[in-house]
């Protein structure tokens, strides 16, 4: 039997013993200075209390550690153990003591709220879930993954789009309505029953009931084509191919459409990442990353400490929460959450069978951030791309490569650069491509690599977003530029849905087929990340080019036009077209605007308007 440990503190056990109570509450730790260093909750404030006397021999340094600063003890009695819960956590984010694991990320996930009180509902993100009789989805593991999820409705489905409560006052119908993704019911006649149709139909989308939905939507496309209303069966059958697509593209973990979270924690030294996996409906909707410090501490109390604070009274919790580690308090917490859902929550660690699977790649997540985090690992990674990716030297500097345009014009693109696994924002760099005119991807990165060659220091790696295409198109400009000491070049391709591909492929020079890698491999993610960063920076060059060429007004080639004066006509007459079609008396009145002036605009406009009708003429003339 091992001896226990008697600690030594400025507490007195005897004094504890006639003042503390037999009752459920919350205690306190403090030190010389009187602030908290430690809170705790107890079924019996005594029995735990004096626990912390006579610790075993295998207690935690850290528990140690902390006695040996405690001076004082405050203790709050609760009614209940349920009660003790709630004060702890409130008491933990309030004095964020020195000793507790503490859950620094308090942010409320998004979700979509239904209020079906409403006649006419819509559908809005919001970050609380409230007892108010609305229907609530989610919750997404991000706001990105719940637009991408509106977005989906907004194409596929009809619901109204307006921000405001009740229907707006309009006199005509919104650009959704001509576009066909609203049924306009803010100025259209539009029965309740209609609309409570489409409202079923979404419900059922979030609920992941997809083959009810699709069999429904099929129900109804035979009915109107039946009825010869083929336009209403063409719309119906547009919307069954965009949820089947949707479906498709999901991560199916459970055939029993399942509510799941799914805990997995990964220890180095005395760091902790805990990674949580959000099932819902059987499919794996998204994760989120935390990290602790607890020098001295155990697995076993940070997920423990987890799981207190994470499930607030707002959040949504699932039927079941399956975890990595055990926990000591198990029944208490298991009690207060289910008090949280008002129904029955299981949480349980499961040993084997598919559930311990999902649990393990859980770990797997986040055994594999901190392979992006610490330095030695960070080393490791970079031997194993070298060793997966049959690469010559070790890639420490991996440069990404992307390009961004529409139909060919405005054609532009990016480096960027990471060292280490980590992104180094400094080499960044935008280009704009020059030299190749029209819809040619394979020119514009041919392009774009040689200009990168004739300035800086090259990188070890070069990893082009595109196939082998793209590669083979990189490769002649890197073997005819820098010869034997070009850098060396792979491609990361996304998978080809009409071939029912699921995962990312990496292709290397002088071999036909993609590199053999698991979806879940470090390497592979490593460059995923680096091509989403790549892909991400060429859009936004784009679009922020795009942005400065629609600021461009048609007034700026008439000589005379300043900012001011462009700024005063389109104030005063709304727009172009207006402007256009204004005579020559109503552009001099405008205040800045003189008499010459006034008439070099009329006389601009109304020859492009002649240049117009003669070019008209002449296409119908043939």
């Amino acid at each position: 039997m091992t001896k226990p440990i008697n600690v030594q503190c400025d507490l007195e056990p005897g004094r504890l013993l006639r003042a503390l109570p037999d009752s459920p509450g919350v205690y306190l730790f403090k030190d010389r200075s009187g602030r908290t260093i430690y809170v705790g909750k107890a079924k019996s404030l005594k029995k735990r209390v004096l626990s912390y006397f006579n610790l075993p021999a295998h207690a935690p340094k850290k528990t140690i550690l902390m006695m040996r600063k405690a001076s004082d003890l405050d203790f709050i009695i609760t009614t209940t153990e349920k009660e003790a819960f709630i004060l702890e956590r409130n008491l933990i984010n309030k004095s964020m003591p020195r000793y507790n694991v503490v859950l620094r990320d308090d942010k409320q996930y998004p979700c979509l709220k239904f209020d079906l009180k409403e006649p006419y509902p819509r559908l809005r993100i919001v970050r609380r879930i409230k007892k108010d009789g609305a229907l609530y989805f989610g919750p997404f593991s991000s706001a990105h993954s719940v637009r991408s999820t509106l977005k989906v409705i907004d194409r596929v489905f009809r619901l109204r789009k307006c921000k405001s409560r009740g229907l707006p006052k309009r006199q005509r119908p919104c650009l959704n309505y001509q576009m066909g993704r609203c049924f306009g019911p803010c100025t259209n006649d539009v029965s309740v029953s209609k609309y409570r149709e489409v409202v079923r139909q979404v419900k059922l989308f979030l609920e992941g009931r997809n083959r009810e939905l699709i069999r429904r939507l099929k129900s109804d496309m035979a009915e109107a084509s039946g009825s010869l209303n083929f336009e209403m069966a063409a719309g119906i059958r547009d919307q069954i191919m965009a949820i089947e697509k949707t479906v498709e593209r999901q991560n199916v973990v459970s055939g029993r459409l399942e509510d799941q979270d799914i805990i997995g924690l990964a220890q180095m030294d005395d760091l902790y990442q805990v990674v949580i996996l959000f099932v819902r409906s059987g499919c794996v909707i998204g994760n989120r990353n935390y990290s602790f410090k607890n020098p001295g501490g155990s697995a076993s109390e940070v997920m423990e400490a987890f799981l207190k604070q994470y499930y607030p009274s707002e959040a949504f919790v699932p039927k079941e929460i399956l975890v990595s580690e055990p926990i000591d308090d198990h029944s208490a917490i298991t009690a207060r959450i289910c008090d949280l859902a008002g129904k029955r929550v299981v949480i349980h660690r499961p040993q084997k069978g598919k559930k311990h699977k999902l649990v393990k790649m859980a770990v797997a997540n986040a055994e594999n951030f901190f392979l992006g985090r610490s330095g030695f690992q960070r080393e490791d990674l970079m031997k194993t791309v070298q060793a997966v990716l049959k690469l010559i030297r070790e890639p420490r500097v991996i440069e990404g490569l992307d390009i961004s345009n529409l139909k060919g014009n405005e054609a532009v693109g990016t480096v960027v650069s990471f060292v280490d696994g980590l992104p180094h924002r400094a080499a960044y760099r935008n280009y704009r491509i020059k030299g190749v005119k029209g819809i040619d991807d394979y020119g514009m990165m041919a392009e774009i690599i040689s200009r990168r060659l004739t300035k800086g220091e090259l990188p070890d790696l070069f990893l082009v977003d595109g196939g082998k295409g793209h590669l083979i198109a990189t490769k002649r400009v890197l073997d005819r530029q820098a010869g034997s000491h070009a850098p060396e070049v792979i491609a990361i391709a996304k998978p080809d849905e009409n071939r029912q591909e699921k995962y990312d492929k990496i292709y290397i020079p002088g071999r036909k087929n993609r590199v053999a890698i698991r979806p879940d491999h470090p390497a592979l993610l490593l460059m995923m990340r680096i091509r989403d960063e790549a892909h991400r920076r060429a859009v936004s060059y784009h679009r922020k080019l795009r942005a400065k060429d629609m600021t461009a007004s048609e007034l700026d080639v008439i000589r005379g036009i300043s900012k001011k004066r462009r700024k005063l006509l389109l104030g005063h007459f709304k727009d172009i077209n207006g402007i256009s079609r204004a005579s020559l008396d109503d552009l001099a009145r405008v205040p800045g605007i003189n008499r010459p002036l006034a008439r070099n605009i009329f006389q601009y406009f109304r020859i492009a308007k002649g240049m117009e009708v003669r070019e008209a003429r002449r296409i119908e003339s043939g």
